[in-house]
């Protein structure tokens, strides 16, 4: 089944969310006859329920196809599809790396977003030859003629050469088959030199183990070759090879410039990291393909059942979802609030809610998560010691004792925000509200500004974008990649509820904003506890001094009802009856925090 190098073209579709990428390749799929039309299905690539419903691609795939050219030749193409969103970046960066070429698909009405031009300086980083498409120009708000003007001004395309398509209608499309044979190069690669493969994705099979998929770039690997991943070490028979059609569809060897799948009983997907590179055992390559790192989580939260018998299934559906994601880390954790739970990291916000409806949806648990947080690097000094160390904090209750602080540090992103000009000045102010560093403003066209800012992650983590969305009415995209850790004045603010510390509610906070966010967190809470026979106070507090308090009203049962007329000192002594019993009860009380009472710290700015 080999196919000669010269007639493979390896390339991707590149975009923002909703532009139409799955779409595209359906008709892709279509137009090569790689489906029929019984076997179709709108976003056929996305194989997960919730990509249909949100229409997002969350995880990325692959697929062979054969095309005939006008020239009568046969042409290999393989499409490697990539996620689309800013949490899964590395994701896309492997995947292009892959790839000789990449479609750039632009909305025809919504012209360039954020995500749009990042997407196009990593392909230019990978030296992808980039072929800009505008698609959805069948609509009656599509500006082709503007936005075909924009893609010329970020790629130096000639606006009248850009290729306007409708993936939904299929207008255009074999004109994009013929200029992905003319302008995309074929692989370049030596099947005589070691092997070198790339790995860009891993699913887990119950069956087979981890299914790796990956892209040869040097030498052949055939059926039954001992194998190496060079960054985790491992060692591995290739089991089986295959080319990935719509199915697995087996063959014998994988040589320089192919494109398939490889099995061989590997049981843990963390050995099969995403960018790692696959050579031969017995006849290593001498370096890896450059480019991998591990995977690190930025988002962290707390993850309980609502019910504590759910421990150990919850426990057991994050290790199913740990299987096709290496990049989802948990540990256990106790909350005197919440009990028993997890401290789960993941790559960003979206990644946090696709897991939370999968263990929704797939494993039918009713959870309780904690505010999302980042981490952060705290310097402390321990008291008479001069040595200085530095501490990592992923959750709020771990952070060092606040005289031991010497210095916090907190990750920075550099975020771009495309936005129509005339909502400069709101996106602006919601950026300096959330201590956002102005770096640069740049017009893409009269109507359109790419405004940069660099920006603590912790600000951006939890309602950044809805708010961004709410100020634009809808129309500012934002993409953001990790910049550095840089030492800001932040706080641990403890939220006590008659005078105990409530971990799961305690926040770290900019020492500016701790007073104004303690006292709106005391007051949401106010109205969430409910009132119990005594008094309940709700504190918010730096260390020792506390910045805010609200107080719960003691519910006053009316013990003198049964008086009817008599003495006053009857009523006095029923009074002081319950005075005292209150006292006692407060000693001894404990006061049940409500659950929704922890959702209340999400909805503080409201």
């Amino acid at each position: 089944m080999s196919t000669d190098t010269s007639r493979i073209r390896n390339f991707c579709i590149i975009a923002h969310i909703d532009h139409g990428k799955s779409t595209l390749a359906d008709r892709l799929l279509e137009s090569t006859g790689t489906i029929s039309d019984r076997d179709l299905q709108e976003q056929t690539l996305d194989d997960m329920d919730l990509e249909r419903e949100r229409g997002i691609t969350i995880k990325s795939h692959a697929v062979r196809m054969k095309h005939t050219a006008p020239d009568g030749e046969t042409y290999t193409f393989n499409l490697i599809d990539t996620p689309g969103h800013v949490d899964f970046t590395y994701e896309v960066s492997r995947a292009l790396k892959a790839c000789e070429g990449a479609i750039l698909l632009v909305d025809a009405a919504q012209g360039i977003e954020a995500q749009t031009i990042s997407n196009a300086y990593l392909a230019l980083e990978q030296d992808l030859e980039i072929i800009p498409v505008m698609n959805k120009v069948d609509l009656p708000v599509a500006r082709p003629d503007q936005v075909a003007m924009s893609l010329e001004e970020l790629l130096g395309e000639p606006a009248e050469d850009i290729l306007k398509i409708s993936a939904k209608t299929g207008e255009g499309i074999d004109e994009l088959l013929d200029l992905v044979i003319n302008r995309v190069p074929p692989p370049t690669g030596d099947e005589d030199k070691p092997l070198k493969a790339l790995i860009f994705d891993s699913i887990y099979d119950s069956y087979r183990g981890s299914v790796v998929y990956a892209r040869v770039f040097d030498g052949t690997l055939n059926k039954g070759d001992a194998m190496r991943f060079m960054a985790t070490k491992q060692e591995y028979d290739a089991e089986e090879l295959g080319v990935l059609r719509l199915g697995r569809q087996k063959v014998d060897t994988l040589k320089a410039g192919d494109v398939g799948y490889i099995i061989g009983s590997i049981k843990d997907v963390s050995h099969t990291r995403v960018g790692d590179t696959i050579t031969h055992k017995h006849n290593p390559a001498d370096k890896a393909i450059p480019g991998f790192k591990e995977v690190k989580p930025m988002v962290f939260s707390g993850v309980h059942p609502t019910q504590s018998e759910d421990f150990e299934d919850l426990r057991s559906a994050l290790e199913k979802l740990q299987l096709n994601d290496a990049s989802l880390t948990f540990e256990p954790e106790t909350s005197a609030a919440l009990g028993f739970g997890f401290r789960v990291g993941f790559l960003g916000l979206l990644h946090m809610e696709i897991i939370q409806e999968r263990l929704d949806r797939e494993f039918g648990l009713d959870i309780i998560t904690t505010v999302p947080n980042v981490e952060y690097r705290v310097r402390v000094s321990n008291p008479g010691d001069d040595d200085q160390e530095l501490v990592i904090v992923d959750n709020p209750s771990e952070m060092p004792h606040y005289g031991d602080i010497d210095a916090v540090y907190e990750p920075f992103v550099e975020a771009d925000i495309i936005v129509p000009s005339e909502y400069i000045g709101n996106i602006m102010q919601l950026c300096e509200n959330r201590r956002g560093v102005y770096v640069n403003q740049r017009y893409l066209d009269t109507e359109r500004v790419n405004l940069q800012y660099e920006l603590p992650l912790a600000e951006i983590v939890f309602d950044f974008y809805d708010k961004l969305k709410s100020v634009s009415r809808g129309y500012a995209s934002l993409d953001y990649e990790f910049l550095e850790y840089r030492e800001s004045d932040l706080v641990k603010l403890t939220v006590l509820i008659d005078k105990d510390p409530v971990d799961a509610l305690s926040t770290i906070v900019h020492r500016d904003k701790a007073y104004e966010i303690g006292r709106k967190l005391a007051k949401k809470l106010k109205e969430k506890i409910p009132k119990q026979l005594f008094e309940v106070p709700i504190q918010a507090s730096i260390g020792r001094r506390i910045v805010a308090r609200e107080t719960v009203k003691a519910q006053r049962k009316d013990v003198t009802a049964k008086c009817y007329g008599g003495d006053i000192t009857r009523k006095r002594k029923l009074l002081e009856k319950q005075k005292e019993g209150k006292k006692r009860m407060k000693q001894v009380g404990e006061v049940e925090v409500p659950q929704d009472a922890f959702l209340a710290i999400l909805s503080v700015d409201d």
